[in-house]
């Protein structure tokens, strides 16, 4: 909550410092399993007593496609306009923010003006808890566990995994068919690093949603991590 407050105060001190007042410069949006984008209207008023002309509109990605009222980019005091920026979900789910960077006449290169957040809320229907599992070079080869849950009222069935790398072996492991697995992890190499995709096939009807991917790593420990071990 604390990040999201602080993001939300940089971005209303940016929005005043321009001139363009923006009733939502967080806009949340939430969307449906089977969405494949998500639209955010961001409505906007020029609170200031000179033209004002956006001069570029930056997304953070290629994900993120951006209209201006029409392709009107002046605004006189007191004028109004929308920003429309429409997200291509592909494969992503749960929260996502993108960000798009408003520039006006005369911002330098790495200070916009605005800078706008479109929060996407995406259905999780099948979750890994973590995504990533990892092990330090010359540490213990533990297994560890990637939880598989099926969001609930749903049954999706993990139909198959396959991991990219002979590096890591696996075993899946039933505890409720269609609703909760564990995907057991063991690296077979310790002594350099490594890297393996664990590709989960499901059943899921909903393709965008069916294939999920966790990783597991083998790598250095930072020098943080070494410090704080006794």
């Amino acid at each position: 909550m604390r990040i999201i407050f602080g993001i939300w105060l940089v971005v209303a001190t940016w929005v005043h410092a321009a001139g363009l007042e923006f009733s939502e410069p967080v806009k949340e949006v939430n969307a449906g399993a089977e969405a494949t984008t998500a639209t955010a209207d961001f409505n906007f008023t020029n609170k200031s007593d000179k033209p004002v002309t956006i001069s570029k509109a930056d997304p953070t990605c290629s994900c993120l496609k951006v209209q201006i009222s029409g392709g009107k980019l002046k605004y006189e005091p007191g004028e109004s306009g929308v920003i429309r920026t429409t997200f291509d979900m592909g494969n992503f789910s749960g929260t996502v923010d993108k960000a798009l960077a408003i520039y006006l006449d005369k911002d330098p290169p790495e200070k916009p003006s605005i800078q706008l957040i479109m929060r996407v809320h995406i259905p999780v229907l099948v979750n890994l808890e973590p995504k990533t599992v990892k092990w330090d070079i010359d540490g213990k080869s533990d297994p560890q566990t990637i939880q598989i849950r099926v969001a609930e009222g749903k049954t999706i069935h993990v139909t198959n995994v396959r991991s990219s790398s002979s590096t890591f072996t696996y075993e899946l492991k039933t505890l409720e068919d269609g609703k909760k697995y564990d995907l057991i992890v063991t690296p077979q190499v310790m002594n350099a690093p490594g890297i393996g995709v664990l590709r989960i096939e499901t059943d899921c009807e909903i393709s965008k949603h069916r294939i999920q991917q966790a990783f597991a790593v083998i790598r250095k420990p930072t020098a943080g991590e070494t410090a704080a071990k006794p």
